[in-house]
């Protein structure tokens, strides 16, 4: 599940960059190039495109085998995509609280996926139920918050939990909260993704790209 990188604060909506599908190649190769390189290994990606300087706010999510190996993000545009992207590379690869870090030797056969949030969307309800009948499964990436506690599961975690309420009652979890709580003060907030996946990782690092909108 994802892992926000940066500490509580309050969630506004911002601009975010939007890219084609062709671009994501580029993503990819800027989050390899950046994981490599502090990994101590040199490599270069293009950076030269005008939309990366635009605002962007995406999560780097790493898989071995198709298992889980690390993903860390940010909910908000507040820099550059091309700042956003690299260093949420390397959070991942080295400083997801649930994995060691990331060696040189595992980096050939792992697999990076780019996710690029649209601006967070505040839900309004009149309860659970009514939450849970607004969220479009498979669509929606969601956020939590009560109080201090904030959490959130990007669109992929409908693959794993396919229903609302499963959806919300593990968020509520990963919030430290108990799956059956409720309080008028809980907030909802939704997002959409452009997501972009390596394939096929050869020893050398090079894959195909999936992509999906």
């Amino acid at each position: 599940m994802a892992h926000l990188r940066s500490p509580r604060r309050r969630i506004i909506n911002t601009n975010t960059a939007e890219v084609g599908a062709n671009e994501g190649q580029i993503l990819l190769s800027i989050a390899r190039a950046a994981i490599s390189n502090a990994l101590g290994q040199p490599q270069t990606a293009s950076e030269e495109a005008d939309w990366l300087q635009r605002p962007g706010a995406c999560f780097v999510t790493l898989t071995q085998h198709g298992q889980l190996r690390g993903c860390i993000g940010t909910l908000a545009a507040r820099r550059s995509l091309l700042a956003d992207i690299k260093a949420n590379a390397v959070a991942a690869a080295l400083h997801d609280p649930r994995f060691n870090a990331l060696t040189a030797a595992e980096l050939p056969y792992t697999e990076i996926e780019v996710s690029l949030l649209s601006a967070m969307q505040p839900l309004a309800f009149s309860g659970e139920a009514d939450a849970l009948a607004q969220l479009r499964p498979g669509s929606d990436g969601v956020t939590l918050e009560y109080g201090q506690q904030r959490g959130t599961f990007l669109p992929q975690v409908w693959e794993q939990l396919p229903s609302a309420r499963e959806f919300i009652a593990h968020l509520k979890l990963k919030c430290g909260l108990p799956a059956d709580f409720w309080a008028e003060e809980i907030k909802l907030y939704r997002y959409t993704v452009q997501k972009w996946r390596e394939q096929n990782v050869s020893p050398t690092g090079d894959a195909r790209t999936a992509s999906t909108r």
